[in-house]
């Protein structure tokens, strides 16, 4: 059976005097807007826009019980935001590197396969069959050479973009107030 997957994602949280605590790093001394997500709230925020796709929509649901309970509410949709910026530009730092080592390999690459087709039969005079050799052997090293960087060109480039939308709707994501604990 086809595995569907979510048109729209709903991140839960609890928000109280107890519960914000637990949201963020327990050494980090900073004010609440300022501090650094704990690793778990990462990680369930993590697990939970796994399924994302491109057009998934991602909604911040807060449960809050008291009206006081919702003055921590802007301080910790502060800080979520903040990092997942922060995440999003490492992955699109991660992703210009990627893009450029695959180019620099390509082109290194087609410098390499150009050279070595105008030297060498200058090297190798007209003897025949060992000149015909020699530059099949050079066809085939250069396309082994250049193969992985034009598969990495063509068909992994998508898996970073994904990743970076999904973590650019987590820092857009509404947020919307519900006042019952979902279960």
């Amino acid at each position: 059976m086809k595995n569907v997957l979510p048109e729209k994602i709903d991140i839960f949280l609890v928000v109280n005097s107890q519960a914000i605590e637990e949201h963020f790093n327990k050494n980090d001394p900073s004010p609440f807007y300022k501090r650094q997500l704990s690793h778990e709230f990462e990680e369930y925020i993590n697990r939970i826009k796994a399924p994302a796709r491109r057009h998934t929509s991602i909604e911040y649901k807060v449960t809050c019980k008291t009206e006081s309970d919702k003055q921590y509410t802007e301080p910790l949709m502060y800080a979520i935001r903040r990092h997942f910026a922060n995440v999003m530009l490492a992955r699109q730092g991660e992703f210009e590197r990627f893009k450029r080592r695959n180019y620099i390999v390509l082109f290194v690459g087609l410098a390499i396969i150009l050279l070595s087709h105008i030297l060498i039969p200058k090297l190798i005079k007209d003897q025949g069959g060992i000149e015909s050799a020699i530059l099949t052997g050079i066809d085939i090293f250069s396309w082994v050479m250049m193969w992985q960087p034009i598969d990495n060109l063509l068909f992994h480039w998508n898996s970073h973009l994904k990743e970076i939308n999904t973590i650019k709707k987590l820092t857009e994501a509404p947020v919307i107030y519900t006042d019952e604990l979902q279960q």
